[in-house]
């Protein structure tokens, strides 16, 4: 019997569909309905079970043995069109990262990028990412108007993941262009040919790399390419250490550009929220975690089920694939009290799980919160009386496991210097 004929599945009252109109506006009320009705339901067209409550999600993300995280930025398991798979083949797998290896490869590849990417790295980037942030802003800020993602919010990470991997800024905006294909391809839902066009930019990216740890395998360097290739030693091949700096340029920009956009969207959307960060700017950390949890840039990850098991009342069959629900698990009113209410004085928010749990917490969240904790203040006090711009309402990203904006117009006082 397959997954999709048993009866908890065949009675699942859920409909979810991240990419339908209403769900890309407000998901939340699905997720709630879930959590009191069907906290892991199967969702048929999409061939996964969805887990819900905050609960299940911790268990699932700290038992990698039960739950594998191989293919877990990935949807669904179909394989690419021939003419994608052909472009591909141009270039090297693309797994394992350490996104979705498991143990061992996964702890070698952690232990490596911990020696590398230490937070004292990340404390030595906060003046650069300060004088970053500032400088975007300066740009911008006599115009009274501006694309808020396309102007800063994409390019203030880029800027410090690039800096930390010591990649030129000059190359930037192809590895924006690179990272966010990769991300488009994964997802595998627009026409051939942008498919074809997302998988040679994987090719391009990897090429990129490639290059690049060549350099400096010959001429180590002080950034944190050349630390992971010391870090690796003899162990670590090329390939292996490409995949690095991949992930974490998707990780390290992407999500932190969706958490920008998010965060500003739902602080103009409360005013008086919003006057309280104005106000207390001391509040700011945990302001960042409470924008987090209620507007997770990444809303879930997959795994899939080593043998049977049960969770929430439902039978997973081995082989399941399962979506992590972070964004769901986020609005958990058993953890978080009125969770539907952005609430930036709110205790234990910490416990949030929008950049997960267990062994694959995100290996860049300190560098995300310092981002957010710098970039948030910068905004606020520069732009006087920060709005969104009058008739145009800012416009939704089209990923299936990730929430965030493509466009978010904004307007303020300007005052001429």
């Amino acid at each position: 019997m397959s997954a999709a004929e048993t009866p908890s599945a065949a009675g699942c009252p859920i409909h979810f569909d991240p990419l339908a109109p209403d769900q890309l506006a407000d998901p939340y009320p699905t997720y709630a309905q879930a959590r009191a009705e069907a906290p892991v339901f199967y969702s048929e067209p999409h061939g996964l079970w969805v887990v819900t409550r905050y609960d299940d999600v911790i268990r699932v993300l700290k038992d990698h043995e039960t739950f594998s995280s191989q293919n877990a930025v990935r949807s669904s398991l179909e394989p690419p069109p021939p003419e994608v798979a052909a472009v591909l083949s141009e270039g090297h797998p693309l797994s394992p990262t350490l996104t979705d290896a498991d143990e061992p490869i996964h702890g070698r590849l952690r232990g490596m990028v911990n020696r590398a990417f230490t937070h004292q790295r990340v404390r030595d980037l906060e003046p650069v990412i300060s004088e970053a942030a500032a400088k975007l802003i300066d740009d911008f800020a006599a115009d009274g108007e501006v694309d808020l993602v396309e102007r800063f919010a994409w390019p203030l990470p880029l800027i410090a993941i690039g800096d930390i991997l010591g990649v030129p800024r000059a190359d930037l905006d192809d590895l924006h262009t690179w990272s966010y294909h990769w991300l488009k391809l994964l997802q595998a839902t627009d026409p051939l040919e942008q498919q074809i066009e997302y998988a040679r930019s994987v090719v391009r990216m990897q090429r990129y790399f490639m290059e690049a740890l060549e350099e400096r395998a010959r001429e180590p360097r002080d950034d944190l390419m050349s630390a992971l290739l010391s870090a690796g030693g003899s162990d670590l091949t090329l390939v292996e250490a490409m995949r690095v700096p991949m992930n974490l340029v998707i990780a390290g920009h992407v999500t932190v550009t969706r958490a920008i956009g998010n965060s500003i969207v739902l602080l103009l959307d409360q005013p008086e929220q919003l006057a309280l960060l104005r106000d207390d700017m001391e509040l700011t950390a945990n302001a960042v975690e409470e924008l987090l949890r209620m507007e997770s840039p990444a809303q879930g990850l997959f795994r899939t089920t080593t043998r049977e098991v049960e969770i929430g009342g439902a039978t997973l069959p081995k082989g399941a694939r399962v979506m992590v629900h972070y964004g769901s698990a986020n609005r958990d009113e058993t953890q978080f009290p009125e969770a539907a209410c952005l609430d930036l004085r709110r205790d234990g928010v910490i416990r949030h799980v929008a950049f997960g749990k267990g062994i694959h917490v995100c290996v860049g969240a300190p560098l995300a919160r310092a981002e957010l904790r710098i970039a948030l203040p910068a905004l606020l006090r520069r732009l006087p009386g920060l709005r969104l711009a009058e008739g145009r309402l800012p416009e939704r990203d089209r990923i299936f496991f990730a929430r965030g904006f493509t466009h978010v117009w904004v307007e303020w006082d300007a005052v001429s210097s």
